[in-house]
């Protein structure tokens, strides 16, 4: 009896893990629609192109060597050596061999549920360099990242392996629920620094000191991809509880899905408001980037705020967000979505305010912590940024970024009927 209860657990949890995954991975869907809304139409194309393209990048890379450093795991190794690091052996945590009512499902479900996090933090960086990077340089910067950059600061952080073998940010009291350091502002790091090295589009900043306002083409798609997203981030936060197969677990699922929700919406209503205040007149971005500063900022910590104090910290996201993108244009770095505003000041704000909440946490710790990420990531970032800048090159030619990067970079336009290319083809 208690053996079947054992494999009806298994089962659950890992069907659960698996449903998680797919929610996680459909949020690619919302990181594409979302970009391709924001950047302008001869832009659109290309956009697509590096978030389908991230995606397969992430899951190769994971698997050949990511998932080993990160979780000191054999993956690809084990697979041609018909090892079973994917397939596990149900029978060895059984009932019988000691079963003891903790985490257990396939190792297969693992790792899918944690390459589709990797595929996240790559996903923040396309639109943050977006509108004047070429196709091929973000590609080879996707292979490092999701196979070594990344890999390699989440087995400091959730693998709890010692930093460079110095310390353990475990015992600082440093804790990320779900990745909003370790995924979103590592994703922002590295974009800024690919930022840093590529500069802005040209017009946005003026020579009199103003910023040129460079409208996105779709904001309809904006808004659903930003919906896509936050539909997604359910399985983002609720599947890092690890599983569902028994009361207690299952009540903690509950009140991430229900703390998850509640501050985004406090998320969009504070960057609203604060934008009326602002600008004198709502902006619909801006209310876009809140939902998602929330549910940035209540990835860190989503099970044990009550739900009242999850809506302050998404509002308080949605606060920091609106100001954060204002002072990026101020210092003159261009992110034509906002990506480093989102995920890497509100990613900051999300560690901070995990101890508020938790006891078992170090403000400490999560300062520590939060420098780590951030001075690894950035750091290997712009490095490989440079090699790459310096060899092959990262930035379109000015006439490429002029006609637009879907006719240089791809050779197809998302709108031709619509746009000058299209026109001159078909008079």
């Amino acid at each position: 009896m208690e053996n079947q209860i054992f494999q009806l657990q298994y089962a659950i949890d890992t069907f659960y893990f698996l449903i998680c995954g797919a929610l996680v991975m459909w949020m690619a869907a919302g990181f594409s629609m979302l970009e391709a809304g924001l950047v302008r139409s001869k832009n659109t194309t290309e956009i697509l192109t590096k978030n389908v393209a991230l995606f397969a990048i992430a899951c190769i890379m994971y698997m050949v060597c990511g998932y080993m450093i990160m979780y000191d795991g054999g993956l690809f190794l084990d697979g041609i050596a018909g090892g079973s690091t994917l397939v596990n052996d149900a029978l060895s945590a059984s009932a019988e061999n000691g079963f003891d009512g903790g985490s257990v499902y396939a190792g297969a479900a693992d790792f899918f549920f944690q390459v589709v996090f990797v595929a996240t933090a790559m996903s923040v960086v396309s639109g943050a360099v977006a509108e004047r990077m070429k196709l091929w340089a973000f590609l080879a910067f996707a292979v490092v990242m999701t196979g070594f950059i990344y890999p390699l600061e989440g087995s400091w952080t959730w693998n709890g392996d010692a930093v460079f073998g110095l310390f353990n940010l475990g015992d600082l009291g440093f804790s990320d629920f779900a990745g909003s350091g370790i995924v979103h502002m590592a994703g922002a790091s590295a974009a800024l620094a690919g930022v840093l090295l590529l500069g802005p589009r040209k017009g946005k900043y003026r020579a009199d000191g103003r910023v040129g306002a460079i409208p996105g083409a779709n904001l309809p798609l904006a808004g659903l991809g930003t919906l896509i997203l936050w539909l997604g981030w359910f399985g983002f936060n609720g599947g890092s509880v690890l599983k569902l197969g028994d009361i207690t677990s299952a009540n903690s699922v509950a009140m991430v899905f229900l703390n998850t929700n509640t501050a985004a919406a406090g998320g969009l209503v504070a960057a609203l408001l604060v934008a009326r205040a602002v600008f004198g007149k709502g902006d619909f971005t801006m209310a876009l980037n809140g939902a998602l500063a929330g549910l940035v900022v209540i990835t860190a910590e989503p099970s044990t705020p009550t739900p009242l104090v999850a809506t302050l910290f998404g509002a308080a996201g949605g606060i920091l967000v609106v100001f954060s993108i204002l002072f990026f244009d101020k210092i003159k770095i261009d992110d034509p979505v906002g990506a480093i505003s989102v995920h890497g000041a509100c990613g900051l704000l999300g560690l901070l305010l995990v101890p508020v909440t938790n006891g078992d946490v170090t403000f400490l710790g999560q300062i520590v912590g939060a420098a780590t990420i951030f001075a690894w990531v950035f750091g290997a970032s712009l490095v490989v940024w440079a090699i790459i800048k310096f060899t092959f090159g990262i930035r379109v030619s000015e006439q490429a970024e002029a006609e637009g990067t879907d006719l240089s970079e791809i050779g197809m336009e998302a709108y031709p009927e619509f746009t000058s290319g299209g026109s001159r083809r078909t008079a």
